[in-house]
């Protein structure tokens, strides 16, 4: 039975790969400091293939079985997390990038990291393909997270290159689906709770800004594809349909059919203009692509969450 490590595996992300990963018969260990995860998301886990073990990944992670792959998830990925947790979300972006690699490398383990669409900043390429550097502000409020990501990502390539450790880079775009928590900041959990709510949905600025949306299943997939894939530089994990967020917010409210109104707010400081993802090279080298639309994924999220969003 493989085993695999799964940092951040009770977050959004995290505890439905240890789902795909557990019915896939892997041993699963995860890894979590519950910052921002919850032990409700993997509460419904049984049996002896999981082990669910309360670490904050800024300190040296000790595992005394074999590990085959590690899956490096952890760290606040929200506006509200990392806006409130700046130097924590750079020290897992660096200790904790630099321990999990650590433990890559003992275990002469896969390693992948979970990366993110915000080392483009706010883009002047589009669709933003892997060779685009970005146009990042290292110094606005949003730069505790990109800059630890991007350092994270140049830390795996050293160890890939100077350490020989087997690694790769899966740069994830925005994603949604059951177990995002409700208040996190992000526009789809927003919209939904606000419509359920009656509430009006809140739109920052003129609403033309885009974003490409990729349902939870389709994105895990991708990141298995990737952690079984020979390939070490990164790939674009996402949706390539793009929307405005006022069309996101028509579409939750087709969805949930609520009568709520759309309000506009002020646009958060270097908040991107434009966002979607050229994922060639996912086709190309995983031969994965997404496959459920936005409406079909906000109508899977809707009737499996809407007593969760509900009653927060």
């Amino acid at each position: 039975m493989p085993t695999a490590v799964v940092t951040g595996g009770a977050g959004f992300l995290g505890s439905h790969l240890c789902d795909f990963l557990l019915e896939r018969d892997y041993r699963v260990l995860c890894l979590d400091n519950l910052d921002t995860g919850s032990l409700q998301n993997i509460e419904h886990i049984r049996g002896d293939a999981f082990t669910f073990r309360n670490h904050d990944l800024i300190d040296r992670i000790e595992i005394a079985e074999p590990v085959d792959v590690v899956f490096h998830l952890a760290s606040p990925a929200s506006p509200i997390d990392y806006l409130r947790l700046p130097l924590h979300t750079l020290k897992v972006g660096s200790y904790g990038t630099h321990n999990a690699l650590g433990l890559a490398k003992w275990k002469r383990a896969r390693f992948l990291i979970a990366s993110t669409s915000e080392v483009y900043g706010d883009p002047q390429v589009h669709p933003q393909p892997e060779s685009y550097w970005g146009n990042v502000n290292p110094i606005g409020p949003r730069g505790v997270y990109d800059e630890a990501k991007r350092y994270a990502e140049a830390l795996t390539m050293a160890y890939h290159r100077q350490q020989g450790v087997d690694t790769c880079i899966a740069r994830i775009f925005n994603t949604y689906g059951p177990r995002m928590r409700p208040n996190d900041g992000r526009a789809i959990p927003t919209f939904v709770r606000q419509a359920l709510d009656k509430k009006p949905l809140t739109v920052f600025g003129d609403g033309s800004q885009t974003r490409s949306f990729c349902y939870v299943t389709d994105l895990i997939r991708g990141l298995y594809a990737l952690a079984m894939s020979d390939e070490h530089l990164p790939v674009n994990i996402g949706n390539p349909e793009e929307f405005t967020l006022l069309e996101l917010a028509e579409a939750v409210l087709r969805v949930t059919d609520s009568e709520s109104e759309i309000v506009f707010e002020a646009l958060p400081i270097d908040d991107p203009k434009i966002r979607q993802p050229d994922i060639t090279r996912a086709k190309q080298v995983l031969g994965w692509e997404p496959g459920i639309s936005l409406e079909e994924g906000l109508r899977l999220l809707f009737s499996t969450s809407e007593r969760e969003i509900a009653s927060v």
